[in-house]
């Protein structure tokens, strides 16, 4: 069984992906903040991360820099509200596998998970 770490700020959104990913058959946890995201991703064994970038204390671009200067290669989904090209190709070159702006449509987000799963194997 999967597990995803869901770093998410916004608890509602939070807890709807945290819903309907495990209606799908994957375990999940929730970091509500960077610093959070850092020491849970660094002490528990994820398949995956979707990280949202505007986080309070570290930003989603510090943690992925973070996780990834660290060794931990686990496929990281940027999920965030900054629709812009910038944004995206720093996420992109920071390590992150995937980028998508909210609002999404929930089965475009589980394309992705699943895609990034199926590569990670």
């Amino acid at each position: 069984m999967n597990q995803i770490l869901i770093v998410e700020d916004e608890t509602r959104l939070a807890a709807f992906l945290q819903k309907g990913l495990r209606k799908n058959g994957y375990v999940t946890a929730v970091a509500e903040d960077g610093k959070q995201a850092v020491e849970i991703a660094l002490s528990q064994d994820f398949d995956l991360m979707l990280l949202d970038i505007g986080l309070p204390i570290k930003d989603g671009f510090t943690v992925l820099q973070e996780l990834r200067s660290k060794g931990k290669n686990l496929p990281v989904i940027v999920v965030t509200a900054r629709n812009d090209e910038q944004d995206e190709k720093k996420a992109i070159a920071s390590g992150a596998n995937g980028y998508m702006t909210k609002p999404f449509r929930f089965q475009d987000l589980l394309s992705s998970v699943r895609e990034n799963l199926l590569i990670k194997k």
